[in-house]
């Protein structure tokens, strides 16, 4: 077994994973951790990274670089994803985190990141569920979707994500009818893009990824608090998993911010996470319906693209 340090930085949050893998793709995980520091914060907008933002991003980076010694590490990666694909001074983000490590972070494509999600999601629970899987992964700046069994065998990457959405469309609280709509058409288009790279119809068992999902599920299952020993592996049906998204996208701030299951750092922008959630889920039936198929339950992992680098390090 060889200890490695996996470390995603999104949109909207940065993530640890301490964990022994070994050469056999067996991983036993020793330490994971979360911070909100919204890296994302405005990259839609002017197309760069905020200096307070970058701040937030390199302190926590700099904690989990602390952890990794702690702990032994012997190898790291450090991946970033949608919004440091798109910001123009990503320059000063891998200058600081390189100094921060000592190892050259990576600013991976749309593909590679859908790639790494259905590693980490379809390799712990793929073998539970028919295939093929198709992967769902809601971040903050993007949504990734890919096909598989086993491997991939179709993925795209959606400039769709909650804090993109709710910094472009939903800017009231609670969100109005026509900023819902908007989002929505948004999200729309994005997928009439994907599924012509990505045959959803072949979908037999669809398994959603990260926070936006998760936290739709806790809500979904009815749980006083965030257990991730319940929402792991959950099977929620459609309708249950539908009505969840619609509570989160409708319901005013201070309704979310007291649901006990809540991460402060999600309260605001969880509607659109969900909202996004809700129209794949749609869009996925109507394609399987329209194929002969049914779909009737989501499954949701908590393992997902921080288990794929971690998987990935050995490779």
């Amino acid at each position: 077994m060889t200890r490695v340090g996996a470390i995603d930085c999104g949109t909207n949050s940065i993530r640890l994973l301490i964990a022994d893998v070994g050469a056999s793709g067996r991983l036993r995980e020793v330490v994971r951790e979360m911070e909100v520091v919204r890296l994302g914060q405005g990259v839609d907008a002017r197309g760069m990274l905020d200096p307070d933002a970058l701040a937030r991003t390199l302190d926590a980076t700099t904690r989990y670089a602390r952890e990794c010694r702690a702990h032994d590490v012997e190898a790291i990666r450090f991946v970033a994803t949608s919004a440091t694909r798109d910001a123009a001074n990503r320059g000063a983000f891998v200058d600081g985190v390189r100094a921060i490590l000592g190892v050259e972070p990576e600013v991976i494509s749309g593909q590679e990141e859908a790639a790494l999600s259905f590693a980490g999601a379809a390799g712990a629970l793929g073998g539970q569920h028919p295939g093929p899987h198709l992967v769902v992964d809601i971040g903050g700046g993007s949504t990734e979707l890919v096909l598989g069994e086993g491997v991939p065998s179709a993925a795209t990457s959606m400039d769709v994500g909650s804090v993109r959405l709710t910094e472009r469309h939903l800017r009231t609280d609670p969100p109005t009818e026509r900023q819902v709509k908007a989002a929505r058409a948004d999200v729309r288009a994005a997928l009439d893009a994907a599924a012509r790279l990505v045959p959803l119809r072949r979908a037999r068992t669809l398994i959603g990824v990260a926070g936006s999902i998760t936290t739709t599920t806790a809500l979904a299952l009815g749980l006083p608090a965030y257990d991730r020993t319940r929402i792991d592996g959950a099977v929620v049906g459609v309708e249950d998993t539908l009505r969840a998204c619609e509570q989160l996208v409708r319901a005013p701030r201070a309704e979310r911010a007291a649901m006990g299951f809540m991460h402060p750092g999600r309260v605001d922008v969880i509607a659109a996470g969900a909202l996004v959630w809700s129209e794949v889920i749609e869009r996925v039936r109507r394609e399987v319906a329209a194929a002969g198929g049914e779909l009737t339950t989501v499954v949701t992992s908590e393992h997902d693209i921080l288990d794929g680098i971690a998987l990935s390090i050995l490779a």
